[in-house]
């Protein structure tokens, strides 16, 4: 029997680093810990060894195509897919920034909606039967989708929404904090928050696909 996997993105410090701790303590199979930074996520590997704790460490940057596919490729390699796959690298800014919320936009959906979608993307097809993904939204999302206008929450919970449809939504509000027409188009003025809307109705999107070609499957 093949050894099991499993992978946490964004896991060198935080939330990230407290679910490879568990996983270390609870998981039957190898646990990866990723970062961007090869030093920082090293740094964290040695500091689970101190407590006795093993994990192992892959260089994986969500924002860098090439950097998902070399990652998809080793693990496809070495065993052959995936376990478990917690999704959980982000990025929010503090209150107090002052980056232009134009640019604080762009960068959110980026890391939290885009580039969680890419690692999707290519990760999916390698999740082993009986295996599991995890994406870590947040409580914001729910609570930014109550302040969107009522046709953008018609489509959000919709049962039938794509998700192209979804990308293009999500492009929407880019486009609306660049022109200054959040209000305009229906959005409440939270990059973080609607990152977070939007990956929690990807993952909806994902798991009806998945419950579908499960359904198809058995017949």
């Amino acid at each position: 029997m093949s050894t099991k996997v499993a992978i946490v993105t964004g896991s060198n410090k935080g939330i990230g680093l407290a679910i490879v701790r568990a996983l270390c303590k609870e998981f039957q199979g190898d646990v990866y810990l990723t970062a961007r930074d090869v030093g920082r996520g090293q740094e964290a590997v040695k500091s689970l060894a101190s407590d006795g704790l093993k994990a192992m460490f892959q260089q994986l940057d969500i924002n860098d195509i090439n950097s998902i596919t070399a990652a998809a490729a080793y693990f496809k390699e070495k065993y052959g897919g995936v376990d478990v796959l917690v999704n959980n690298a982000g990025i929010a800014f503090k209150e107090a920034d002052t980056t232009p919320f134009a640019v604080q936009a762009e960068v959110t959906l980026k890391t939290n909606f885009f580039a969680t979608r890419d690692m999707l993307t290519h990760f999916m097809p390698l999740i082993k039967a009986g295996g599991r993904v995890v994406n870590v939204s947040s409580f914001v999302g729910s609570r930014t989708l109550n302040k969107c206008s009522a046709a953008l929450q018609q489509r959000f919970r919709s049962e039938d929404i794509t998700e192209e449809e979804l990308v293009g939504l999500m492009q929407q509000f880019v486009d609306a904090a660049k022109k200054g027409e959040l209000q305009k188009g229906g959005w409440p003025e939270t990059a973080y928050g609607t990152s977070k809307t939007g990956l929690t109705t990807l993952s909806m999107i994902l798991a009806r696909r998945s419950s579908e070609r499960e359904t198809e499957r058995t017949g």
